[in-house]
């Protein structure tokens, strides 16, 4: 095989991948702040212990989990505009498509973290005195969101790799940067070498940090 990776340089790299990237980045990141607050609230809802706001919370999650992240994509894409009756654009379609798809994960991630601090400490702020909502604002989220900080950070750099298939509805990710780049130098393999690399870099990096952060939370415990 003849490689020739003469082309890459930083004009083809502020020409095609910079864009990409960006898009990449900035919907990882809206996702994983969308998706923490519904599932915050969908995890909530699971807790109540009634029905009425159970039962719909898990069928969200539950048929969210049971789904390819690639066909709610193309769910969302073709029935919102049918739905509003207009278009709302492939970037705003793979937003709300993630944040919508990412709840049912962090859902469970938040459930599982709220039912890991002791329930003395539940007990404790209802001798206080405490609401069910004082109680999980002020004494049972803040130490479960602490624990789940490094898991968080595992599942967003999952979503990371995942905003790859918004290729499906055309959106200019990190993907489609390298695909458009190899197209116009004629250097397909060579730019999915490169782009694999990429994604390689920024994931490896992140999961270290995560590791340093779970070291930290063990040692805080």
């Amino acid at each position: 095989m003849n490689l020739d990776l003469s082309f890459y340089n930083w004009e083809l790299f502020t020409s095609y991948i910079q864009k990409g990237l960006i898009f990449s980045v900035q919907l990882t990141i809206i996702a994983t702040i969308g998706g923490i607050v519904l599932g915050t609230v969908l995890a909530l809802m699971r807790l109540s212990g009634k029905p009425w706001l159970a039962l719909p919370a898990t069928a969200y999650v539950n048929t969210m989990r049971s789904i390819p992240l690639v066909m709610v994509i193309l769910w969302f894409f073709l029935l919102i505009p049918l739905i509003i009756g207009k278009p709302i654009g492939v970037n705003l379609s793979a937003i709300i498509t993630f944040i919508a798809f990412e709840a049912a994960y962090f859902s469970e991630i938040v459930r599982a973290g709220i039912q890991s601090i002791p329930r003395g400490q539940v007990y404790a702020g209802q001798a206080l005195g405490m609401t069910y909502s004082q109680n999980m604002r002020l004494v049972v989220l803040p130490q479960a969101f602490r624990n789940m900080i490094p898991v968080f950070m595992t599942q967003t750099i999952i979503l990371f790799q995942d905003t790859s298939l918004v290729y499906a509805i055309g959106a200019y990710d990190l993907l489609k940067g390298f695909e458009i780049a190899g197209k116009n130098f004629g250097r397909p393999i060579e730019t999915y070498l490169l782009a694999a690399v990429t994604y390689f870099l920024i994931c490896f990096t992140l999961s270290r940090i995560v590791k340093r952060i779970q070291e930290k939370v063990a040692i805080v415990r």
